[in-house]
């Protein structure tokens, strides 16, 4: 079995896919999606989105990091897909499952569900120009507004050359609204000769028991699971080998909150670095009800230090470089 962390823009980033691998339990993760239009993106682009390129494309705790390319532009992304690999990627993965309306509306993400011949034209320039020894993966929904084309999608995919599929179970009209549709993963595994990830709606080991049960594939993805309980993870890993552990406490958590906020702290400008933690501290609050409380102190304070108090520490031992 393979649990990987999702992809999402705007709130998985290298800070907290760093905090939430270094829990356990995480085979593989995913950058925000590169945006690829119309030409050869700068190696600037790809660092900014991915800076663990800089150090062997794992996070701290050795977790291996896919680029994920979104566009619509099979040529371009295979340009792209083929530059991000000489960075030290050591693997692409292609969004098809985006649902933001911005990003459907310019062509990318879960809109070219609509058109299986465009996902095979993509799949198959990508994986021509992409050394044969790195994987090329995609992630899907179950289709735009009806699940009735996901197999033609997914068998485009796969013919494409797509080494392995995510499927959210959800189409995009479906937003993120439960439930999910694990009977769909399920037809999609029998008609693709590649192993299918299962993604949506795994809160809990009992989604994870239930998922595996209705959609009968053992791989899954972990998305804002993961991220409100950050030990779901480990817990579904460990439970799978027949053993239970507690789940982690508040009082274990609060060191990862505390490094959390060490890292904004140093690679984001002040001005936005407090929206980062309450961004997530509101996630928690679906997990542990002493994040509420802490939530209530934090959700109108924007003074750094203030907030090192908070989380106990020490402004004055700290050394922040200056960040614009």
């Amino acid at each position: 079995m393979q649990i990987a962390l999702a992809p999402m823009e705007g709130l998985v980033d290298e800070i907290l896919r760093d905090v939430l691998t270094s829990i356990g339990g995480v085979d593989w993760c995913v950058t925000e999606f590169i945006r690829v239009s119309d030409r050869l993106l700068p190696a600037s682009s790809f660092r900014k989105l991915a800076p663990e390129l800089d150090s062997g494309a794992t996070t701290r705790a050795g977790t291996s990091l896919r680029v994920q390319l979104l566009g619509s532009d099979p040529l371009c992304l295979a340009d792209n897909a083929a530059f991000a690999c000489t960075l030290g990627a050591p693997a692409i993965d292609l969004n098809f499952g985006c649902p933001a309306k911005t990003v459907n509306k310019s062509r990318g993400g879960a809109v070219l569900l609509k058109e299986p011949e465009l996902l095979h034209s993509i799949l198959r320039e990508v994986r021509k120009a992409v050394p044969a020894h790195i994987p090329v993966t995609a992630k899907m929904r179950l289709g735009f507004d009806s699940p009735d084309g996901a197999l033609d999608c997914a068998r485009a995919l796969v013919d494409g050359g797509a080494e392995q599929l995510v499927v959210h179970a959800r189409t995009k009209v479906d937003g993120y609204k439960p439930p999910a549709h694990w009977e769909w993963v399920a037809k999609v595994q029998d008609v693709v000769r590649v192993p299918v990830y299962a993604n949506g709606d795994i809160w809990t080991l009992e989604d994870w028991r239930r998922c595996r049960e209705v959609s009968g594939v053992e791989d899954i993805m972990l998305g804002r699971g993961l991220v409100c309980r950050p030990d779901l993870a480990r817990q579904i890993s460990v439970a799978k080998r027949g053993v239970v552990v507690q789940p982690m406490s508040w009082e274990e958590l609060l060191p990862l909150l505390a490094d959390f906020w060490f890292q904004a702290r140093r690679k984001i400008s002040p001005r936005y670095a407090p929206g980062r933690l309450k961004q997530w501290l509101s996630m928690l609050t679906r997990s542990y009800p002493q994040a509420v409380s802490l939530f209530a102190q934090v959700r109108r304070e924007n003074d750094c230090e203030r907030l090192d108090a908070l989380l106990g520490l020490d402004s004055k031992k700290l050394n922040f470089k200056a960040v614009v």
